[in-house]
């Protein structure tokens, strides 16, 4: 009986194991690098949470609106009035958010106004005149 087929056998098993060992590293290399990006990304994360975290500390308190209504009118009126620096009337309100100067926006304008005002988001500091809650 001749030994050669066996040893040929033998070889042909060492080389299939050899390329299976090398493509397993292969696929070991690519998660080894995947695994450290994934651990910066994590690094990365923890220091802007900690960062956030910090920096929440520093924000000043300040009281959360109330749910206004679905009108875009709203948040124009209530940048009109964060940059006032004085009371204003329906009408200058009006005149700031381009509306035509007719009765019916006046006064559609002062009913929101009042509005934001049952909401506490503005004061009336005189009849027909409002201004930003302090």
């Amino acid at each position: 009986m001749s030994i050669q087929p066996l040893l040929d056998a033998l070889g042909i098993q060492e080389d299939t194991a050899r390329v299976l060992a090398e493509d397993l590293r292969t696929e070991i290399d690519a998660l080894q690098a995947r695994l450290r990006e994934a651990e910066i990304h994590l690094e990365h994360l923890a220091i802007t949470r900690k960062t956030v975290t910090a920096l929440a500390d520093r924000i000043p308190a300040r009281a959360d609106l109330p749910d206004l209504p679905e009108h875009p009118d709203y948040p124009r009126i209530l940048a009109v009035f964060n940059e006032a620096t004085s009371p204003l009337r329906a009408r200058d309100v009006c005149q700031t958010l381009d509306h035509e100067l007719l009765p019916k926006n006046v006064e559609g304008t002062r009913a929101k106004l009042k509005r934001l005002v049952k909401l506490g988001v503005l004061t009336e500091v005189d009849v027909g005149s409002f201004a930003r809650k302090q």
